[in-house]
């Protein structure tokens, strides 16, 4: 009687596996949204991946930084959490970090090493876009290519400057900015300060040599 027994409970669990699976993926993204850290950490030692991503690409890091849950990025980093991954968006956890201004997430990151450059937009945009500007600094420290390119043509500066960000548009001047990168359509960092109305950017630029 044993035996048809130990079958009937191998069949049940071949049947329902997928369904349990399906359940705690659904509760370890759930919990990381809501920052249980706990129970993410309980699931990962259970054996869900470390690199587990929702539908739109987003790990377990990057949700952890999008949230601001200091606890769990670190938790994820000390066990060899992919930093550099990019979500269908090509968002990475820096990258969410720096819009969101999550300082203390983004001082980690790059003291772990994360690259704060990578092909199209980058960290150091959306910190030039969002004003930013501690994170900004941050990232230059740590190599952040103050000329890099978005997938618009524009550079952080020009982010920077069409934006009004004075702070930040004053510490990329300081940081070598190239001060007349034309785009072909908004022209230079000047331009889209002057057509701004933003009257303070664009006298600081001027006297910095930006025609």
């Amino acid at each position: 009687m044993k035996k048809p027994l130990i079958a009937l409970a191998a069949t049940c669990l071949l049947t329902f596996s997928p369904l349990a699976a399906a359940g705690v993926y659904d509760d370890i993204l759930a919990a990381a949204q809501q920052s249980d850290t706990t129970k993410v950490v309980d699931l990962l030692r259970r054996g869900m991946d470390v690199n587990t991503t929702d539908p739109q690409g987003n790990t377990l890091l990057m949700i952890a930084a999008r949230e601001k849950n200091l606890e769990l990025v670190r938790f994820l980093l000390d066990n060899r959490a992919n930093a550099h991954k990019r979500n269908r968006y090509g968002d990475s956890a820096l990258m969410i970090a720096a819009l969101q201004g999550h300082e203390e997430i983004v001082k980690l990151l790059l003291e772990r090493k994360v690259e704060p450059n990578q092909p199209g937009w980058n960290a150091l945009h959306y910190a030039a876009f969002e004003n930013r500007t501690r994170i900004a600094a941050l990232l230059l420290a740590a190599g952040a290519n103050v000329n890099a390119l978005a997938p618009n043509g524009y550079t952080a500066l020009m982010l920077a400057a069409k934006r009004g960000h004075v702070e930040t548009v004053r510490l990329l001047v300081g940081a070598k900015a190239e001060l007349n990168q034309i785009d072909s359509e908004e022209g230079t960092a000047l331009d889209m300060a002057t057509k701004a109305k933003h009257l303070e950017i664009a006298d600081f630029l001027r006297k910095a040599g930006a025609r």
